[in-house]
């Protein structure tokens, strides 16, 4: 798997952003890519040094139009800590 289709988009919340200052940053990555593989595709795109990968499965939310309803599809959510000697990942220096 090729490393731009294992990191699909940054994830910007209000908790997203709070981890901008301490090297934490948030994607939304492919449901079934490992944490090593999330690494290994960080390291790759941006130029950093990675510590840590923490990964979960965020469940979909129940919308209605009318009187019909389903849920948002499940995604998979990778926070990457960056190592405190790694530059910071640009994209994310303009939110902060």
């Amino acid at each position: 798997m090729a490393a731009h289709d294992i990191i699909i988009r940054p994830l910007l919340s209000e908790k997203s952003y709070a981890g901008i200052q301490n090297k934490k940053y948030s994607f939304v990555v492919a449901k079934n890519a490992n944490k090593t593989q999330i690494k290994l595709a960080i390291e790759e795109i941006f130029g950093v040094s990675v510590a840590k990968v923490n990964t979960a499965i965020v469940g979909g939310k129940l919308k209605r139009q009318g009187k019909y309803e389903g849920y948002t599809p499940d995604y998979k959510k990778a926070i990457v800590q960056l190592k405190e000697d790694s530059k910071s990942i640009e994209f994310f220096d303009s939110l902060s």
